[in-house]
């Protein structure tokens, strides 16, 4: 059953049963203000019995421990205080949400001997709470024996600290950003006959309440900018292709954009090179660059972001129907340059091909980041651990790789080069859209790199982590929202007016 935190936080609270979290260091006492959990010193001798040392997201539990006015007390260790980075505290934060189990109220002091603890890291141990709360459990009519109705579970939860106010202060982002992310899970987690390109659009729109400006692009709109690659890749589906274009305008109205575009395939077959059927359930989540960029539009409004942001979806169903697109075909682009179709399942690429030559040509932004599930070839290469990283500008590149490091959502960078144009050029047209096995995740960058003319650019292949990425302390969900995070923190790093 998905569970509601209502977190608050306060200089000090009364413990009535309920569950009491201490935050402990390897080798250190337990947290400041803890006594009134533990009066009676229970923990000091149960961890000497379980050699419990404080070691990163190791948990000792007590059942109602003796003398203790909560009926549970878990303590959380977060290892070494030099060691501790913002992802740990991210993680230390769902290491504690999963500890609650059937509590309805938890108090957790978070003050720690010997460790400067701000508002800053507070705010993201909560974010971790909130992020390792969610589940998806829409379609599920019978949630559990014990369940007795459907509606979430509210938990309330006190962080008591010292900081209390510079943790409010900050965890007013942070819950914005937990917005953010919870939205792109929840994107592509939705069932592909419920998310269409329509209904996807809708939710777009959606953002308008928090001060987005939305425009929707029906088909006929595209066919006038000769969005030709897009629109082939839609012509096999009932369900109308969408291009959905969202503005936040947080920044100084001279200002270029940043701007973000995402693949939007909300299910993909294959086409006419139709996949095969085992596994094919999984692509309903051949949006998760769409995902992640709605997510990140969301979050900068909420957060009222300091930047102006464009956020670009291209959204389509690629079906193999009478009126597919064939192998062999040639489309015209809206740039004027035109593909080769070799295969119809290498369809993300020319769906981006047209957003990201629309959004530069329209906007002339700072820079374009575009994020897909475009190739199988990066999972082969990179595992489900890390993202692909391609890129024409050394600084962008920098950036996003240090933000990753933060959040935790890692980049390796991938290797692009004219070499490797060689593997997409066609005998009938100006590119084809696949060279072949080889490189295959380097020659889907080569062909996005055709689009983007001189502006900064990076392409994020996240086919390995926005879906069916391993579980984690602040995700249990098949969806992970990977990238929402990533991106707010390079907003916020490096490209926020003061």
């Amino acid at each position: 059953m998905s569970v509601k935190f209502d977190i608050s936080f306060a200089k000090s609270a009364k413990i009535d049963g309920g569950l009491a979290i201490q935050l402990k260091l390897a080798g250190d006492g337990p947290a400041a203000g803890a006594a009134e959990a533990d009066p009676e010193g229970v923990v000091t001798r149960a961890a000497e019995i379980a050699k419990f040392s404080g070691k990163p997201m190791s948990t000792l539990d007590l059942i109602a421990p003796h003398g203790s006015p909560a009926d549970r007390l878990v303590v959380l260790g977060l290892g070494k205080a030099e060691a501790l980075t913002a992802y740990d505290w991210l993680k230390a934060g769902g290491v504690a949400a999963s500890s609650v189990k059937s509590m309805t109220r938890v108090v957790i002091f978070a003050d720690v001997p010997g460790l400067a603890v701000g508002g800053a890291q507070l705010a993201g141990f909560a974010l971790g709470m909130l992020l390792r709360a969610y589940s998806f459990d829409t379609y599920k009519t019978k949630k559990g024996e014990d369940d007795e109705n459907k509606a979430p579970k509210t938990v309330k939860v006190t962080i008591v600290t010292a900081e209390h106010a510079a943790a409010k202060k900050a965890f007013a982002e942070s819950d914005a950003i937990a917005g953010g992310v919870l939205l792109a899970r929840e994107l592509v987690n939705l069932p592909p006959n419920v998310l269409g390109p329509v209904e996807f659009a809708d939710r777009a729109k959606e953002l308008e309440k928090l001060g987005v400006e939305v425009e929707i692009l029906t088909e006929k709109e595209m066919k006038k900018l000769g969005m030709g690659a897009l629109l082939g890749v839609a012509q096999g589906s009932v369900r109308p292709p969408r291009l959905a274009v969202m503005q936040w305008k947080g920044g100084k109205p001279k200002d270029a954009p940043v701007a973000f575009i995402g693949k939007g395939v909300v299910f993909d077959t294959g086409g006419i090179s139709i996949k095969p059927g085992a596994g094919m359930e999984d692509m309903k989540g051949d949006m998760g660059g769409a995902a992640a960029v709605i997510g990140l539009m969301h979050t900068l409004a909420a957060r009222k972001a300091k930047v102006n942001a464009v956020g670009i979806l291209g959204l389509v169903e690629n079906m193999p129907d009478g009126n597919a697109q064939r192998p062999g075909d040639i489309v015209t682009t809206m740039s004027g340059q035109t593909i080769e179709i070799i295969n119809t399942d290498a369809e993300g690429r020319l769906v981006l091909a047209d957003a990201l030559y629309y959004c530069n040509d329209r906007f002339k932004p700072r820079f374009m980041i575009n994020l897909a599930t475009l190739t199988g070839a990066i999972l082969v290469a990179l595992g489900n651990l890390q993202a692909g990283l391609f890129s024409n500008d050394d600084t962008l590149a920098g950036q996003l790789s240090g933000v990753g490091d933060v959040t935790g959502e890692r980049l390796w960078r991938m290797p692009l080069g004219k070499e490797y144009d060689k593997l997409i050029d066609s005998k009938f047209a100006d590119m084809k859209n696949t060279g072949g096995r080889h490189a295959g995740s380097i020659t889907a960058a080569q062909l996005l790199k055709r689009f983007v003319g001189e502006t900064p650019w990076a392409h994020l292949d996240i086919a390995g982590t926005a879906m069916n990425s391993p579980s984690s302390e602040i995700n249990q969900s098949w969806g992970s929202g990977y990238g929402v995070r990533l991106l707010d923190e390079l907003v916020r790093a490096h490209y926020e007016v003061g």
